[in-house]
């Protein structure tokens, strides 16, 4: 297992999804305009946020190693995510369905692992890089929105998304972001 997560995650050319630019405001921030796309998912509760992302990815790294209905290994993909709702213990973990399995993603056997469809969406991403924890993710976050709202943005306030881009084995030019979608 330990040598296929290695393989996995040093791999250069992970897919993600697809998105356009809209508009991108200096280093503060970006707009993008994100397509409809398929992700795997799982919610874990009543865990500290490193806990549950912890617990949820392995959740989906062994679905991508075959624990789906095709017993298929399925590529990674990035970026991970995390929906974060503020003063809430659930916390669900993604990863994005490679382009091959968008249209008939492998079932998962696991029943805490499901296919979700996330519609197309405007969000507003803010990017950082380093080692990124869940007080850095809040921290990224409390400033994207701080932004947001002195300049009359609309956004969904009540849940943001945190997005790593990068194995555990990379030591540097790291990428993270977190995410608030437009009203």
């Amino acid at each position: 297992m330990i040598k296929s997560f290695k393989q996995t995650f040093l791999s250069l050319d992970l897919q993600s999804p697809r998105w356009s630019s809209a508009e991108t405001m200096a280093k503060d921030y970006e707009l993008r305009q994100y397509e409809t796309a398929k992700w795997v998912s799982t919610v874990i509760r009543g865990e500290t946020q490193k806990e549950a992302m912890r617990q949820g990815f392995w959740k989906l790294f062994h679905y991508i190693q075959g624990k789906n209905e095709k017993e298929m290994k399925i590529d990674m993909t990035v970026p991970v995510t995390c929906l974060i709702k503020p003063g809430c213990t659930d916390f669900k973990i993604s990863f994005f369905v490679p382009f091959e399995h968008q249209d008939s993603p492998p079932q998962p056997t696991d029943s805490d692992v499901f296919i979700e469809e996330r519609k197309a969406a405007a969000i507003f991403v803010r990017s950082f890089g380093g080692f990124a924890s869940p007080e850095k993710y809040a921290e990224e976050a409390e400033v994207l929105a701080r932004i947001l709202r002195n300049r009359g943005q609309p956004f969904h306030e009540d849940f943001f998304y945190t997005a790593g881009y990068d194995s555990p084995f990379k030591l540097f030019n790291r990428h993270n972001e977190v995410w608030y979608f437009m009203k």
